[in-house]
């Protein structure tokens, strides 16, 4: 018979199911009432005291009774807490097995649990797990993802500033000047293709070159006049391409001119003669 009540009371245990129905649980809710009761005990005795002393003191001209009234508070005050404890010890158990108890086979669904299918397979249950730990896998793959690209922004916004005061400090280079040297290099090309198409210096305009002024007191030979420029220019254009072995002035020129007697002579003079060309065509440009 004992066992058989032992398991029935087993049975009746309040399942996790009811603290999740009420909101709270049971046994906290319990705890409270009884904690409740011995408040009210202790403010009982309290009182209880402060009337003894009193009516203590109004006889302190008989006799002392001040130890007899302790003595009696606490005699008090025990049996009324033995009585409280085994009072409330019957309620919660008896609250436990009839109040807050559900029996096994009780269907209880709760609303948050409508449509729930709660006979799944451990097959299917391991698969479920695994798709949750995926999930999870990819929610801190997520998480650090944002976390680099968050860092990235950053570091690209700081590039982004220090490129736009880098174009400021640039940008007094975007003016219509800078146009017409975008344009250079085509023209140059057109210049190269136009100078080589030119017929060969002859000798009386190396001549005549030679005939030039030279510079005016207290002047540089391009300041002089156009002619000053002209033999100034081609003076440095013999320069460059004798390079330091030929001749550098169009009277040395015509001298070596006259004075070859072999065919690889008189082909270094005409290329001589092409590198003058090539720079007297230059200058028409520039001076228009």
């Amino acid at each position: 018979m004992t066992t058989a009540s032992t398991s029935s009371s087993t049975k009746l245990l309040p399942p996790l199911l009811i603290p999740e129905a009420l909101g709270f649980a049971p046994q906290l809710f319990l705890d409270d009432v009884i904690n409740a009761a011995n408040n009210a005990v202790g403010d009982a005795v309290d009182g209880i005291e402060g009337l003894l002393q009193k009516w203590a003191d109004e006889r302190s001209s008989q006799q002392d009774s001040t130890q007899e009234v302790e003595q009696g508070l606490v005699l008090f005050q025990t049996l009324l807490e033995y009585h409280t404890d085994l009072a409330f010890d019957f309620f919660e158990a008896w609250a436990l097995k009839n109040i807050f108890a559900c029996p096994p086979d009780l269907p209880i669904v709760l609303p948050h649990h409508e449509g729930l299918d709660l006979t799944t397979q451990p097959e299917k249950e391991k698969e479920l797990m695994d798709e949750i730990t995926a999930l999870r896998e990819r929610l801190v793959n997520e998480r650090r993802t944002k976390k680099l690209l968050t860092r990235a922004i950053r570091v690209s916004r700081q590039q982004r500033i220090r490129a736009e005061k880098r174009r400021e400090r640039l940008s007094v280079l975007d003016t219509p000047r800078m146009d017409v040297l975008a344009r250079l290099p085509s023209q140059l090309l057109s210049m190269h293709e136009a100078v080589v198409e030119l017929p060969p210096l002859d000798p009386v305009a190396v001549a005549a070159l030679i005939q030039i002024p030279m510079t005016e007191p207290g002047k540089r030979q391009w300041e002089t006049s156009k002619a000053g420029y002209l033999n100034w220019v081609v003076n440095q254009l013999l320069q460059r391409a004798n390079k330091g072995s030929v001749s550098t002035t169009v009277a040395d020129l015509s001298r070596d001119a006259t004075e070859v007697g072999t065919a690889i002579q008189l082909r270094e003079a005409c290329e001589r003669a092409d590198v003058l060309r090539i720079g007297l065509r230059d200058l028409e440009p520039m001076e228009e």
